[in-house]
């Protein structure tokens, strides 16, 4: 056991195969993956005796260690939706610095869309009817729709436009359009956001995540093994999560998602404040969820979210750099989507992100950077704050 807590960096990361995935099982996304993210460490797999995974399998994470062939002594298998990863990613770096594991694997792979197109799998209208969700599915209530119900309190209470919701959209795209990964890259405007079929209101098409196959894989590490390593560590400063509520009737405010904890948490842990993050990865399921999260982060005050992401303020140039990769309303979005927020975190403070690097001031790297799911609907959120080495 380590006598003062140890430092945690992030020393391998790296995507699967993504977008139109036909062949690969779920498995084999999580071993390329993962064998990806071990190459990029430069770290030889016997360091690695920890693994997150989640949403795989009847036993996950043993599933996923067996086909592996790791044989962990520390595990997670928290899964809270989108918000899944962030939190795991907190509970792996608390347990390397307390010196319960050296080097820890988080991994996902899924083939959602694949799934779909074979008839393997139903398009999911709800998460089951047990327990507290019996009071709400009967009536219609899907997930989309209560994303919907909270977006239109937003308006409500606030002013917000639909205009300002579809900028979300369009930055996206526009962003997705350097990324060679995404899997949608062509440029789309704001009418074409409005105009499009609508999905629950007052979410068109294009306000809603795309449906894609892949899988990624992030490795954590003891401050040791780090001059080991084959890049630059991009250090774990802080983290903080939340759990707000299952019912929507038990959501006391509809324009406050559990990221006002989370990240409050995560910053004053990290010892920095929203106006110095150079970064921000957001999980987008559906454009609300990005305007909202940039509010309770902190880089704009309540209600001020719809006019903060206007005027390309989103853009890789712009003046909060927002979902570099495309984020999961272009990019991709097999699922749960929250490891991949780590990744291009990562890559952009690595200055790995090819054409869509993001630059300070004198054209310096930045510096930090945050990545913040949510999941289920507003019901958990788990955020990260990373530094460059």
């Amino acid at each position: 056991m380590p006598s003062t807590p140890r430092k945690v960096a992030v020393v391998g990361i790296s995507l699967s195969d993504c977008g139109r995935v036909d062949g690969p099982t779920p498995y084999a996304l999580h071993a390329q993956a993962a064998r990806r993210a071990l190459a990029d460490s430069g770290l030889d797999r016997s360091v690695v005796d920890g693994l997150c995974s989640a949403g795989l399998g009847t036993l996950a994470p043993t599933e996923v260690a067996d086909y592996l062939g790791l044989r962990p002594v520390w595990v997670d298998s928290t899964a809270v939706g989108g918000a899944t990863w962030e939190v795991m990613a907190a509970h792996a770096a608390d347990a390397i610095a307390a010196g319960h594991a050296n080097a820890v694997l988080l991994v996902y792979g899924s083939t959602a869309r694949a799934d779909i197109r074979a008839g393997r799998r139903a398009s999911e209208l709800s998460f089951g009817a047990r327990g507290p969700l019996q009071f709400e599915v009967p009536y219609g209530h899907t997930l989309v729709a209560k994303y919907a119900m909270a977006a239109r309190r937003h308006m409500h209470e606030y002013g917000t436009t639909l205009e300002q919701l579809a900028q979300v959209a369009v930055q996206a795209r526009a962003n997705a359009a350097a990324n060679p990964d995404a899997m949608f890259r062509d440029p789309i405007t704001v009418d074409d956001v409005l105009e499009g079929p609508l999905v629950a209101d007052p979410f068109t098409k294009l306000h809603c995540c795309i449906r894609s196959d892949g899988g990624c894989a992030v490795l954590l590490a003891a401050e040791e093994y780090v001059p080991d390593t084959a890049k630059t560590p991009v250090w774990i400063l802080g983290t903080g999560e939340h759990v707000s509520h299952t019912a929507m009737s038990q959501w006391t405010d509809f324009t406050r998602s559990p990221a006002a904890v989370s990240g409050r948490l995560a910053f004053e842990r990290a010892g920095v404040r929203p106006r110095e993050i150079d970064v921000a990865e957001i999980y987008d399921a559906f454009t609300y969820m990005t305007l909202v999260t940039l509010e309770d982060l902190g880089f704009c005050a309540k209600g001020e979210g719809g006019a903060f992401v206007e005027k390309g303020r989103l853009l890789r140039d712009g003046e909060l750099p927002v979902n570099t990769d495309g984020g999961g309303l272009s990019a991709c979005h097999p699922g749960m989507r929250g490891l991949f927020l780590l990744v291009e975190a990562v890559r952009q403070l690595r200055g790995e992100a090819d054409g869509r690097q993001v630059l300070r001031a004198g054209g310096r790297l930045p510096e930090l950077a945050v990545a913040s799911g949510t999941g289920g609907w507003f019901c958990s959120s788990g955020t990260v704050v990373l530094g460059r080495g």
